[in-house]
């Protein structure tokens, strides 16, 4: 059994001690006010992990100046002294939860900041780039007296930041933003002091580590760096050794590592088919070069953490995802519960899909994400009966939320085990994490004694089960959806009876590329079936966030999994597909044909029961799993 001794134990950085190992990965929350002013609602979100135990919690990107760069409104900022007091409720905030405050600085994205036109300002980089979002544009190389100003600016944001009361200040290096293009000889061409050797590239980084240290004395500097930029002709450790012992070399404290960039996105913020501990590989190599503290990132658990730590390739673990799917992970493995964390699904529904576009984070498992004031379970003065009709996702989470609101909770399910469709849907191993989100509900539901599950028990009107309840909820999930217009869908199996174990042939034609079926297209190509994936639309997975997309394409890719868009499925026949496309008419040949269309609600219970009911989840409207949970929970907890 894993004690967790390596990660609960502190650990000294100059004159701060940590105490455990777990750093909160700085993350935008989009909480502020349009100034980029911070909220108490932004300082309730992090005090919520600090009090959780986490050792330090660092606050996401926050902007040192808008001289050369467009700050688009909402995004945080500490440009100005109007900043400070919002920065310090946060500081507060921490500290009053019992841990260390981080503060990240940006001094600018540079090539990738998307907002120069709106706000009428001229792209900038380190050298003469392409525009990320244009790369028919020119960047205008930074004047040495301009990067003479920003470093200026990063100083005086420092200043702010201890005044505010911050332990830790970390700049913003990964990503492929400015400090990024300065650092790599991909986006740095310059002939002046700032480019040439590992030394100069890294000057600008090091000039702005010596202000931090300057304007707040005593205070540790942190830096996230991009180890491997995962894109032809990006930085690799080749390059980055040389970056990072001259960071070293420059007064740097402690170092956070990843890869990715804007050109492999994915790796910023990996979804689950990256897999755990995606890049702790950058970690282990950076320690190698250099003694300060190193951080390692990218789908860390507990327990693969203690296991890093362990094998000495790391000092620190860096959860950013995980630790807004449960603010309490420390206190749970300090109290021995490590069964009662909640785990991230990496999803990046309602956290990175939010926050793209300026929406505040939430979550698809925790919806007390940005509401960490608001939401707060506490017992009803009148309990109820309650009756709910499905264990699925939104199911479940209502049974919780009302049990724990002392409630009394009957919920049905003529399935013999919990889950709905999170439970054929969790198959591929790349999808682990959902079993363990279904065993994170089973667990929960037994410690609440007011809560029942009754399994292989299918509930129609009039049943006996519905006398007495004060309140009923439908949540009876969807059923497959076909096109009427598809000639012989009796010859094809549906892709969620495929995933509870129909037979499968070697030839495979997937009926549908939304996510259901490109991640069934994946997991039968893992196992080594020859896979096509027919989709009418221009693109397969439109119904999914462009960075789980990326790394979806590519991994498809890899397992030769040919795609067909634009292509109408017409016809399945025992031999195959019939399919009108581009080319016209074609016949696709298959030993196995999988529908994977969508989903259509299932009313019928719910209409029959009438107006006496509540409905929630997919019986409403077929979403993702996210949805399915925050809705539920919202329901349960006005009851």
């Amino acid at each position: 059994m894993t004690t967790y001794d390596r990660i609960l134990s502190p650990l000294t950085i100059g004159p701060l001690t940590l105490p455990n190992r777990v750093v909160l990965a700085p993350m935008g929350t989009e909480m502020g006010l349009e100034d980029g002013r911070s909220t108490p609602r932004e300082a309730a979100y992090y005090g919520a992990r600090s009090r959780g135990g986490t050792g330090l919690v660092i606050t996401g990107i926050n902007f040192v100046q808008s001289d050369f760069e467009p700050i688009s409104p909402g995004l945080a900022r500490a440009d100005t002294d109007e900043h400070t007091a919002g920065l310090k409720g946060i500081a507060d905030a921490i500290h009053a939860g019992g841990g260390l405050a981080g503060l990240q600085l940006t001094p600018g994205l540079g090539r990738n900041n998307q907002y120069y036109d709106a706000m009428g300002m001229e792209p900038v980089s380190s050298s003469d780039n392409p525009y990320f979002f244009d790369p028919t544009r020119i960047c205008r190389p930074l004047e040495t007296h301009e990067i003479d100003l920003i470093v200026q600016r990063t100083g005086e944001a420092a200043r702010r930041a201890y005044e505010a009361g911050f332990d830790v200040i970390d700049l913003h290096g990964h990503t492929g933003y400015l400090v990024d293009q300065f650092m790599s000889s991909v986006w740095n061409r310059r002939t002046d002091r700032y480019g040439g050797s590992a030394e100069n590239r890294a000057r600008f980084a090091v000039e702005c580590i010596q202000a931090i240290k300057a304007n707040a004395p005593g205070v540790v500097v942190s830096f996230r760096i991009s180890v491997d930029h995962l894109f032809e002709g990006g930085r690799t450790w080749e390059e980055t050794e040389g970056i990072v012992k001259a960071l070293e070399a420059g007064g740097l404290d402690m170092i956070l590592c990843d890869n990715g960039s804007y050109e492999a996105m994915d790796y910023v913020f990996p979804p689950y088919y990256l897999g755990d501990d995606c890049m702790v590989s950058a970690a282990k190599a950076v320690k190698s070069a250099v003694s300060i503290p190193v951080g390692a990132c990218g789908n860390i658990t507990p327990e693969s953490g203690e296991e890093i730590l362990a094998r000495g390739e790391a000092d620190l673990i860096v959860i950013g995802r995980g630790l807004i799917a449960d603010p309490d992970i420390v206190t749970k493995l300090r109290e021995g519960r490590p069964e009662d964390i909640r785990p991230c699904i990496r999803c990046n529904q309602l956290c990175t899909g939010n926050a793209f576009f300026g929406k505040a984070i939430g979550c698809a498992v925790n919806p007390e994400v940005g509401y960490e004031a608001e939401r707060i379970i506490t017992q009803t003065d009148s309990p109820k009966r309650i009756t709910v009709i499905g264990a699925g996702p939104a199911g479940l989470e209502f049974a919780r939320v009302a049990g724990l609101k002392g409630h009394t909770v009957d919920v049905y399910d003529r399935a013999d085990r919990v889950g709905g469709v999170l439970l054929p849907a969790a198959t591929p191993d790349f999808k682990r994490e959902l079993f363990r989100m279904i065993e994170w509900w089973e667990h929960q539901l037994t410690q609440i004694d007011t809560v029942t599950i009754h399994l292989g028990r299918e509930i129609t009107p009039g049943d006996e089960a519905l006398d007495g309840a004060d309140v009923i909820v439908v949540a009876a999930g969807s059923h497959p959806f076909v096109p009427q217009s598809i000639i012989g869908a009796e010859h094809a199996v549906d892709v969620l009876a495929f995933h509870e174990g129909a037979e499968i042939g070697r030839r495979v034609v997937v009926c549908g590329g939304g996510l259901s079926g490109a991640d069934a297209a994946l997991e039968l190509a893992e196992e080594g079936h020859e896979v096509t994936i027919v989709e009418m639309e221009e693109e397969i997975a439109r119904d999914m966030l462009m960075l789980n997309r990326v790394s979806l394409q590519r991994e498809l890719d890899r397992h030769g999994v040919t795609i067909l868009t634009q292509t109408t499925v017409t016809e399945i026949v025992p031999e195959g597909v019939l399919a009108d496309g581009p080319t016209g008419t074609q016949m696709i040949q298959a030993d196995t044909v999988i529908t994977a269309f969508g989903l259509r609600p299932a009313t019928e219970l719910g209409e029959a029961l009438g107006a006496q009911v509540l409905t929630v989840g997919d019986c409403v409207q077929p979403r993702k799993v996210g949805d399915a949970v925050n809705d539920a929970y919202e329901l349960a907890f006005t009851i």
